[in-house]
């Protein structure tokens, strides 16, 4: 089946160790044009010359700038993927899970603040369709890591309704994330604070989830009054 990640990756994959090579030299000189001038800032003509290439060449890998920042995207999605592989692979209990989960947040805010490209590309995310149809396709692929660690110490739990759990945590937590990273640091350090404290108390009520959990409650019939 073909992804969100498929239709974004280049037009032409290389398939020559030299044509790999000039690909990372073009995808590494757009990193620095935007850590410099971000992603409004990005030319064809600038990074087939910082890159040292034909622009020629870079057409023929990358249409215009769009395709360059989705494969930016793709990178960092499948770094950040391999992260939380191997952050929740270890988990054997609850008191893991909390943990384990708490220093990936960590790890991931300081990421994100620290890198620039990232930033930029995560806050121009809502303007290209693609690109938010691949960062739901992520949080899905990302919310198997997390659902498969759950059941592997509830395993009494109903698959969907942990499933449906693990997905609403990691789609929120990338949401948080760039948010937080588009405000000042001290209110983007509160955000995630109250992210974190909320995916935790999520993580942590081990009462079995069941899909009834999951539906809202009827409302009350017109005119009736509470019991009592």
């Amino acid at each position: 089946m073909t992804t969100t990640a498929d239709r974004a990756a280049p037009r032409r994959m290389p398939t020559q160790q030299r044509s790999r090579e000039r690909v990372e030299r073009m995808l590494l000189a757009a990193r620095d044009i935007i850590a410099a001038d971000g992603t409004d800032g990005l030319r064809m003509a600038q990074v087939a010359e910082r890159a040292g290439v034909p622009i020629g060449s870079l057409y023929q890998f990358f249409p215009d700038k769009a395709a360059i920042i989705r494969m930016l995207a793709i990178r960092c999605n499948e770094e950040s993927r391999a992260c939380i592989r191997a952050g929740l692979e270890p988990v054997a209990d609850e008191a893991g899970l909390l943990a384990a989960f708490g220093a990936l947040i960590d790890e991931y805010y300081g990421l994100f603040r620290a890198d620039p490209v990232i930033s930029d590309i995560w806050s121009g995310m809502q303007a290209d369709k693609l690109l938010r149809e691949m960062e739901v396709e992520e949080s899905r692929l990302n919310a198997r890591l997390l659902a498969d660690t759950i059941r592997r110490i509830r395993p009494g739990a109903d698959p969907a309704a942990v499933e449906a759990t693990a997905f609403l945590v990691m789609h929120l937590g990338e949401a948080t994330m760039r948010l937080a990273i588009a405000v000042p640091p001290e209110e983007g350090d509160r955000l995630v604070a109250t992210y974190r404290r909320m995916a935790l108390e999520a993580l942590a009520d081990d009462r079995p989830i069941t899909p009834s959990a999951l539906t809202p409650s009827a409302p009350a019939p017109s005119g009736s009054r509470p019991a009592g």
